[in-house]
């Protein structure tokens, strides 16, 4: 099924702390691909970030293979599984 970026993004915030699957591309070019989930606050060190990540158009989320957060592109989102369902990301991100 196709949805467009800010749907996906919608999708993701509302997670509700789930396991997802996402593939997107870098700033750099690069494609990623990426298991991850939002909300995880057991591995906070404090301190807060020094920008607001939805103001450049980023997610940020627990990757569990790297077991560590990052950051995702919603404008480079590609394909979006989550809730038993893969969803083909088309279009620019308002």
């Amino acid at each position: 099924m196709k949805i467009s970026k800010a749907k996906a993004k919608d999708l993701i915030n509302a997670s509700k702390g789930k396991f997802f699957s996402v593939a997107f591309t870098k700033k750099n070019g690069e494609l990623r691909e990426m298991n991850c989930r939002k909300g995880v606050k057991k591995h906070l060190k404090g301190g807060e970030l020094a920008f607001n990540p939805d103001s450049k158009g980023l997610v940020v989320v627990w990757d569990a293979q790297k077991k560590a957060f990052r950051m995702i592109n919603t404008g480079g989102i590609t394909e979006l599984k989550i809730n038993n369902e893969t969803y083909s990301v088309v279009g620019i991100i308002e």
